[in-house]
């Protein structure tokens, strides 16, 4: 491997994999799969390297904990892009395998919420054992050690598998959320539509301290748009808090906000300012009164004339 490869959650044939193949980007480089997802991006701490596309995010089992932990802990890393990848899965199984012929199934933790309420319906005593990923399912299957897996049905011919079933999800409309994550260094420039990343520490497990840090963003009229609680192995009830907002670090709205939470927590961790996918800069909502860039320069120069006796 070398230091301009792109790592991904592998096998071959992952969702990952194909989300990771839309970045025009991905073209112009080898493209690594690893094992799990610790080992993608170490592989980018280590700088073997240039960046590792990891899920983070699914629209119905929500975060991809080992991803928001591998983040929140050891040498920082930084978050360059995201993808969004619609999820449907199909029934892997080997040729002349029928559905009444299986016993036992597997895929990805994330992919059986997903999937839940289909295999109730049709597969009711079919026995569920996890996998790495879904194409490491699927790879399983191959060698016969399940009967079937959940995975894309772009994986069958890369596993000599057969799709029995395809278009499989629980909830309709199911997207799952992928970051670029590569070594830090200085935010993309603003587009207008993106996204910024922090992990977040508590001073101290006291009331309201959760809603000082809400505060913050509240106060600058900075807009939430995912906040999950993740333990810290230092005991029970202490938690870090992975943070999703709009809006880009260079914002003077933003940037405020994340001066003001470094005031009052031990520990912030900048994860990056980001473009959020699929969103038009021309479509974005109008700010809020008082929440511009002008408004908080026009605010400060009244600030500094008043401190010198030209108000």
């Amino acid at each position: 491997m070398s230091a301009s490869h792109y790592t991904y959650l592998g096998p071959e044939g992952t969702f990952t994999e194909a989300a990771l193949r839309t970045l025009p980007e991905a073209a112009t480089r080898e493209l690594v799969p690893m094992l799990s997802v610790p080992a993608a991006l170490d592989a980018v701490r280590s700088g073997a390297a240039a960046a590792a596309l990891v899920p983070i995010e699914n629209s119905v089992e929500g975060g991809v904990t080992a991803t928001l932990d591998q983040l929140s802990t050891g040498e920082p890393l930084m978050i360059y892009r995201e993808v969004l990848l619609p999820i449907a899965f199909a029934l892997l199984v080997r040729p002349g395998t029928a559905l009444t012929d299986v016993k036992t199934v597997t895929g990805h933790p994330v992919a059986q919420p997903q999937v839940r309420k289909w295999l109730a319906a049709n597969l009711p005593d079919a026995q569920w054992e996890s996998a790495a990923s879904n194409a490491d399912g699927a790879r399983l299957v191959q060698e016969g050690r399940y009967d079937a897996a959940f995975a894309g049905e772009f994986a069958a011919s890369r596993y000599g598998l057969e799709p029995l079933v395809t278009e499989i999800h629980d909830a309709q409309n199911a997207v799952t959320r992928f970051v670029l994550v590569g070594r830090p260094a200085r935010p993309a420039a603003r587009t207008g539509a993106d996204k910024t990343s922090v992990v977040i520490w508590l001073d101290d497990d006291h009331p309201g301290a959760l809603l000082e840090l809400l505060q913050e963003y509240s106060a600058r009229g900075v807009n939430l748009m995912r906040i999950e609680s993740r333990p810290t192995g230092e005991g029970m009830g202490r938690y870090c808090f992975s943070v999703d907002c709009e809006g880009h670090i260079t914002d003077r709205r933003v940037g405020s906000a994340l001066m003001g939470l470094k005031r009052v927590c031990p520990k912030v961790r900048f994860l990056g300012s980001y473009p959020r996918a699929g969103e038009d800069p021309s479509e974005s909502a109008p700010l809020r009164h008082g929440t511009s860039d002008e408004e908080f320069a026009a605010a400060a120069d009244w600030l500094a004339r008043c401190q010198d006796g030209r108000a």
